[in-house]
């Protein structure tokens, strides 16, 4: 019976120890005595205990590796410029995969470091924020040729992060905000220039209105003069004294409208009612010599004619 009982734990022992299980998504190497075997797909397999071993497994799902590579620009800037790189191990491929490569992830980086510090010296800082797309690219298609040969499919490539050196983007900043302070200032000059000019057109348009008017009002107080001249001549008075009596008028209007405006500091001189009489008088002078003068200057010319005759 104990010998029984022994062969029958060594069987349970010998079949546990040959069962295994493979996860979805993934592949086992088998070995024999260190040499490959097969590869066992997903679900409850079976080895040979003692002989057969499991060498490794495979993961088939897509995988991501994220690499952070320092590089030079064009315009001698230091960025640093994070890759992702997406990738699985084609089914057909497994072998390859997991003999040819020691490390894959080290050397899928190797890869993205030499495309990256090919393609981004040849631009400048802008066109390296630009051109992102195109650099992800570059990278998808010569990590792809150069990895297919150890069975890893490169999925897609992406550059998400570009960070220069920190003083290189507080000047970006700065050259930023210089920018848009300078395209404010045109706007705001533009505005001014703006309101001037339509200030002015304003201003000449009051102007001219005002002269109207003025032009006008003075018109009117000629015509409102000669009536009144001619009123006091139908009664008798002589221009002269009409005149007079029209400024002496004027001049008590003047006075009184000073008076009505408790708040006025202006001042009339002389303010005595001869004052409007001997203005008039001068006036009167003035008018009947610049008369005799014009028709002298007329005589003399009209005798000048005659003696060239």
């Amino acid at each position: 019976m104990i010998g029984t009982y022994i062969t029958i734990f060594i069987v349970v022992v010998i079949i546990a120890t040959g069962l295994f299980t493979v996860k979805q998504q993934t592949n086992a190497i088998i070995e024999r005595f260190g040499k490959y075997q097969s590869i066992r797909g997903a679900g409850l397999q079976l080895k040979i205990p003692i002989f057969d071993k499991v060498a490794g497994r495979v993961s088939l799902r897509v995988q991501q590796l994220d690499v952070i590579v320092e590089t030079k620009t064009k315009d001698d800037v230091f960025v640093h410029l994070k890759i992702s790189v997406q990738f699985l191990i084609q089914k057909g491929h497994v072998y390859d995969a997991f003999y040819k490569l020691q490390n894959p992830h080290e050397q899928i980086t190797s890869f993205i470091f030499d495309v990256v510090r090919a393609e981004v010296p040849k631009m400048i800082l802008d066109d390296v924020f630009e051109k992102k797309e195109e650099i992800a690219i570059a990278i998808k298609r010569d990590l792809k040729e150069a990895m297919l040969e150890y069975g890893y499919d490169i999925i897609k490539a992406l550059v998400t992060d570009i960070d220069p050196d920190e003083k290189v983007k507080i000047a970006m900043n700065r050259i930023n905000a210089a920018d848009r302070e300078k395209i404010a200032a045109q706007h705001e000059g533009d505005a001014q220039r703006i309101l001037i000019v339509e200030r002015a057109k304003a201003e000449a348009e009051s102007k001219r209105l005002q002269g109207k008017g003025i032009a006008d009002q003075r018109r009117e107080i000629a015509r409102g003069l000669e009536e009144s001249v001619d009123v006091l001549n139908r009664a008798g008075i002589n221009s002269q004294e009409a005149s007079a009596l029209i400024v002496i008028t004027q001049h008590y209007d003047t006075l009184q409208s000073i008076g009505s405006d408790t708040k006025s500091n202006l001042i009339l001189l002389p303010n005595n009612p001869n004052a409007a009489s001997n203005m008039l008088n001068d006036m009167v002078t003035s008018l009947v010599a610049a008369n005799k003068i014009q028709e002298a200057s007329h005589e003399e010319v009209n005798d000048s004619k005659k003696n060239k005759k």
